[in-house]
């Protein structure tokens, strides 16, 4: 515990002004942002890289042409969402996390740029919302989508 000398200014019963001073006790110690534990799960840490990973551009889709298949079934029930989970795996430390990702491209695009791309755009998004170290983000890629392939993924046909 830390101690901190306090000035306060004093009415005496004469009307005067004085000084006194008071020992004040300063409780729990450190910052107060530092005091207990957060924990993050794995599935917030795989959601950030989900969606961090789909914003670069030659990302087709995430996930293997299986995953993507049973997801698609699932996004056409009524009140699912999109699982923006698909394709990620992430392992959760206390202050370190590692990222598996598994990536559809976009036919034409230089494979090793899109990949590079990805892991700057997942490290930075991970590392600046949650505040733990990514040490590795190994990137799989799947499938190429062709320009006249049918999207797996049909569009919902109500909007």
């Amino acid at each position: 515990m830390t101690e901190a000398t306090e000035q306060t200014r004093a009415q005496t019963e004469g009307g005067t002004e004085g000084v006194s001073t008071r020992k004040a006790t300063r409780r729990g110690g450190g910052d107060p942002g530092t005091r207990g534990r957060t924990t993050i799960a794995d599935g917030v840490v795989e959601k950030i890289a989900g969606l961090a990973a789909r914003d670069v551009l030659g990302v087709h889709a995430m996930g293997s042409g299986v995953s993507r298949t049973f997801g698609a079934v699932r996004d056409r029930v009524p009140g699912s969402s999109k699982s923006v989970t698909r394709g990620v795996k992430a392992e959760v430390g206390e202050v370190q996390t590692a990222l598996d990702l598994e990536i559809v491209v976009d036919y034409g695009v230089s494979i090793s740029d899109v990949a590079r791309d990805v892991r700057e755009n997942v490290i930075t998004a991970v590392e600046r919302m949650t505040g733990l170290q990514v040490v590795e983000v190994n990137i799989a890629v799947s499938d190429v989508k062709l320009p006249d392939e049918e999207d797996e993924e049909p569009e919902p046909r109500i909007q």
